[in-house]
């Protein structure tokens, strides 16, 4: 529906008289500022001096009632509604690809419980990541979801995508560290999850949301466990000789303990990205580690770890490696650091199980090194479970088109060919960084026949199409 003159000036008033007039804006200046999140081609649009796809409205309620208030409005007058966090996002997924209303969430940022008994903390959902990460600090606990957009995220947008942080191996993805929800739905009635994420009264209405990347509704309020800070945090480093004798060590470690960090680099990115941050000049495959909890169980994990690791041929590098890429955990993400534009680059995660993962490595590699000369592949492995391991794979091409239609085109096409190499070999579209805007497209791909289910729940909540359209292929 394209809105104009009194239409439009009507729909404001409305919003205005939910939020207040202070908290909605129709400014240029600022719906510019919520074309951009950390989308590449977003991006590229601003600087090739293009205008991104912006927002006609943008509304921050203060409440979940005022949420309630901004769908109403929405639902009733067919107008597409975008929820926007921190605008941290890799992939497209609040960008307003059909105008309508963002709605910011960030005035939504009280912490409203935390319960020591219990070990669990309530927030609502548009407060920063890290926020809520020093509150449960100050109670002598840790969310244990610690990404690298920790300082900059929301709730909410980790919620959204599923993410995950650099201690999963032990803790896991936020789903497993969110007990429940508060969700406002399309139709703006506002509903509650079980507050137990183990149950067998029907299927988890929780997981429902967690994920679905705006598309079904918006989470206002979010329950989390916490855990308690450790006693000792053990950081060591090690050099395989390829990335196949490091898979196969780091499987043998997880399939036996549970460290909270291992993250595996292949030799491109060890002679790369690990020597640019924290001086590491070696070739081969680096791994760090690192092993918490209590001091007596984590001297017998260390023990462990270094005879797996020796038995594997690797060299262990003691543990200034492993702590100087602690302390450089977010530095990897800095301008100087990061890949940046002009540079085209992109994240291709997958995950898979043991035995597929390294045919998806070799695949996605040569499909992207081999079609695209002046492109580079280089990954890593930072999320491992008992039955397998994420691939964060990266490719990155210095000197792109200049112009905006052909650099788009040669960006997706890089994308379509590494992430189909992942599907026929075994992997999914995406591990952590969400589907979006970038994805959507392959999601019928990866799903088949299934994804009725996900249309199927997509048309009974949503029936207007106004959460988040052309997102996650919905």
């Amino acid at each position: 529906m394209a809105l104009r003159g009194f239409m439009s000036d009507m729909i404001r008033s409305e919003l205005e008289d939910a939020v207040g007039q202070d908290n909605v804006s129709v400014s240029s200046g600022e719906k510019l500022a919520y074309g951009t999140d950390y989308f590449w081609v977003s991006r590229m649009w601003v600087d090739k001096g293009q205008t991104p796809p912006v927002p006609d409205y943008i509304v921050r309620p203060g409440s979940t009632e005022e949420v309630s208030k901004v769908l109403k409005i929405a639902n009733y007058y067919k107008i597409p509604v975008y929820t926007w966090g921190g605008g941290s996002g890799t992939q497209g997924g609040a960008l307003a690809m059909a105008g309508g209303i963002m709605l910011d969430t960030k005035r939504m940022d009280h912490l409203l419980n935390i319960d020591t008994e219990s070990g669990t903390i309530t927030v609502e959902t548009g407060m920063v990541f890290q926020t809520m990460e020093w509150y449960a600090n100050e109670q002598g606990f840790s969310i244990m979801h610690i990404p690298s957009c920790l300082t900059c995220c929301t709730v909410g947008g980790a919620l959204a995508h599923n993410g995950i942080g650099i201690l999963s191996t032990k803790y896991g993805k936020i789903d497993d560290q969110c007990l429940g929800l508060e969700v406002v739905l399309p139709n703006g009635d506002i509903i509650h999850t079980l507050q137990v994420p183990k149950h067998s009264s029907g299927p988890d209405i929780r997981q429902m949301f967690i994920g679905s990347e705006g598309t079904l509704g918006i989470m206002t309020k979010a329950t989390f466990k916490m855990v308690r800070l450790p006693e000792v945090r053990k950081h060591h480093a090690f050099l395989f000789k390829d990335m196949h004798t490091g898979i196969q060590a780091c499987r043998e470690i997880v399939q036996t303990l549970k460290p909270s960090i291992m993250r595996l680099f292949d030799e491109a990115e060890t002679v790369s990205i690990i020597k640019k941050v924290i001086g590491f000049e070696k070739k081969g495959a680096f791994m760090n580690l690192t092993v918490e909890g209590r001091y007596e169980i984590v001297e017998v994990e260390e023990k462990i770890v270094l005879d797996i690791c020796a038995k594997h041929g690797a060299e262990y590098l003691g543990t200034e490696y492993g702590e100087k890429w602690y302390e450089n955990r977010i530095t990897f993400f800095y301008p100087g650091y990061m890949m940046n534009n002009p540079q085209m680059f992109g994240t291709m995660d997958t995950t898979a199980t043991f035995d597929k993962i390294e045919k998806i490595y070799w695949a996605m590699k040569h499909a992207v090194e081999d079609n695209f000369p002046n492109v580079r592949f280089i990954a890593h492995c930072s999320h491992w479970y008992e039955w397998g391991t994420m691939l964060y794979d990266r490719f990155i091409m210095d000197q792109p088109p200049e112009d905006p239609e052909e650099a788009l085109r040669l960006h997706n096409q890089i994308w379509n060919t590494g992430v189909r190499a992942a599907l026929a070999n075994g992997g999914v579209i995406n591990d952590h960084h969400g589907v979006g805007l970038k994805l959507g497209h392959m999601m019928k791909e990866q799903y088949g026949p299934a994804m009725q289910v996900l249309e199927g729940l997509k048309k009974s909540l949503d029936p207007n199409g106004i959460m988040n359209p052309y997102k996650l292929g919905l």
